[in-house]
């Protein structure tokens, strides 16, 4: 191995990058080109990738003190041939819960036929009886997901999670990108990576395709809580690389059924609310009525047709994670497949004899409350004390539904750059998927985020966990197409402190990108290439 790599040392879990003493050939040229880099030079480029963040505001809060995003400098890698069951078995997801959120708030069949029960929909808290009979306009209510992903110990792709409500972090995807494309230009140049700049334009498109019926230039609004609101920047630049106005809940108002935006003009019209605030501060009206986030009447408007909201109120029951284990079922009902991903082995514990079984294995196990999110919640049993077990004991018995069990899964492990070493760190994968109708698209990529402690498994920001830049391969032949990558591809800017370097591995990456824009005009093929 060449130097940077010298000390590094694989775990018992699946390290993506190493076979024994090898790299896997995916990551071939990326162990070249990053570990001949001297240490010296790499600690430079972590501390600019680290200043250029905070500069940038690419920040989150921890206890009320704002933080760069932790973003590691070695890429993550994905082959070609693993991305594409990857892409398959996302879209085919996505499909089954659009089928399944239509039949929950609509005719049922699913509990007639006796697929999944009507009680683990109707206990979900995130079941709204408001969304029923809310047909959107062209039956799209999961615009955007993010479907969680884990390798086991054999390397294949599992599905640890659903998030069909507000998924947040596809800004730190394309930021990423910018970003290491910058800080890596000579294995980035070396790589055919495809992208991911052309995410904002799939999600615009996806979100026009959604308007009421009869709107031909509909007005699409991003709707935030605020400023003060952690994904605030994510809100803020995808308005911004949509080309659309950002509101929040005092810049609407509704009248005579309709959504109307204060502007400088007066009071205008909005056909598509991609909205950004959780359902039950959406609408005073009919959820929390102290709510100053959202607007009264939106869900009336919606019902009536006058304006779509993205994604659908209601779509919480999908992420329920006691909804999950029945997911595989709800592919083979709605979809006549079989499941192309795997979920991670799960115990209801709402079920006597698993709940009998998960009690004796309590230290053996991950116990997970079923509407948990950002790792909250969650008792991984062999690291928790037994006052913790007693205590979850206690909790699991007074409410068994609301939770569920799962063996002690190794996520796999990608080399991350900590203390000025390389070593080995758990890592999860979401991919962002948009649906406009007619296709489940899935961003080429997603979000690697990635646990810096060592033994961590749970890879969440607010327990200090980064991400990655995730670099899905495309094959020797393939071109980008405008249809790909609308966005223009312009020159990367040099982060600070680089070094005399920069001056010529910059110009590199400048070169390619100029051939890949070439490229775009050559005729159609498989995307790839490389921009940022």
């Amino acid at each position: 191995m060449s130097r940077l790599f010298d000390d590094y040392a694989t775990g018992e879990a699946y390290d993506e990058m190493y076979d024994a003493d090898s790299a896997r050939e995916p990551y071939a040229t990326l162990s070249r080109s990053v570990g001949d880099l001297d240490r010296d030079d790499v600690a430079a480029r972590v501390e600019a990738l680290r200043t250029a963040y905070l500069d940038q505001g690419v920040t989150f809060d921890i206890g009320g003190e704002e933080r760069a995003f932790p973003l590691d400098i070695v890429p993550r890698v994905i082959e070609m041939e693993t991305w594409q069951e990857v892409d398959a078995g996302v879209q085919q997801r996505v499909r089954a819960l659009e089928a399944f959120l239509a039949d929950v708030y609509d005719a049922g069949q699913v509990f007639q036929d006796g697929v999944i029960p009507r009680r683990v929909v109707a206990t979900s808290s995130h079941f709204h009886r408001e969304a029923a009979g809310v047909r959107p306009p062209n039956g799209v209510r999961v615009h955007v997901s993010g479907i969680d992903l884990i390798r086991d110990d054999e390397g294949r792709f599992r599905v640890l999670e659903d998030n069909v409500r507000v998924p947040s972090g596809v800004s730190y995807v394309m930021t990423n990108r910018r970003a290491i494309a910058a800080a890596l230009p000579e294995a980035f140049a070396h790589h055919r990576i495809r992208p991911v700049a052309g995410y904002p334009q799939r999600l615009l498109a996806a979100l026009r395709a959604a308007a009421p019926a009869g709107v031909t230039d509909p007005t699409v609004v991003v709707l935030t809580p605020g400023v003060y609101n952690g994904a605030y920047f994510e809100h803020a630049l995808l308005a911004r690389t949509m080309g659309v106005e950002l509101v929040e809940g005092r810049d609407l108002q509704c009248r005579r059924g309709r959504v109307m935006m204060r502007t400088t003009h007066g009071l205008e019209p909005v056909h598509v609310i991609y909205r950004r605030v959780d359902d039950e501060f959406l609408d005073p009206v009919h959820f929390r009525g102290d709510s100053l986030l959202g607007c009264p009447g939106l869900i009336d408007a919606a019902r009536n047709g006058q304006v779509t909201l993205a994604n659908a109120v209601g779509n919480g029951v999908a992420d329920d994670k006691l909804v999950y284990t029945y997911v595989p079922d709800l592919i083979r009902y709605y979809l006549s497949e079989e499941p192309i991903l795997r979920n991670v082995d799960t115990w209801r514990l709402g079920d006597a004899d698993a709940r009998e079984e998960v009690m004796d294995r309590l230290d053996e196990l991950v116990v997970k409350p079923v509407d948990g999110s950002g790792g909250k919640g969650i008792v991984i049993g062999p690291r928790a004390d037994r006052a913790e077990l007693d205590e979850l004991r206690r909790r699991v018995l007074e409410d068994p539904r609301s939770w569920i069990a799962q063996p002690v899964v190794q996520l796999s492990t990608v080399p991350t750059y900590v203390d000025g070493r390389m070593a080995a760190r758990h890592v999860d994968l979401r991919p962002f998927a948009v649906n406009d109708g007619q296709r489940v698209w899935v961003l080429p990529g997603g979000l690697t985020r990635v646990a810096l402690e060592e033994g961590e498994l749970i890879v969440n920001s607010s327990r200090g966990g980064g991400s990655k830049d995730t670099w899905v391969l495309a094959g020797s032949n393939a071109v980008i197409t405008p249809r790909e990558e609308p966005a223009p591809l312009v020159p990367l800017g040099r982060p600070p402190s680089l070094g005399p370097a920069m001056d010529e591995v910059a110009a590199l990456v400048e070169d390619q990108q100029q051939q890949q824009q070439q490229q775009q005009h050559q005729g159609p093929g498989e995307p790839g290439g490389a921009p940022c």
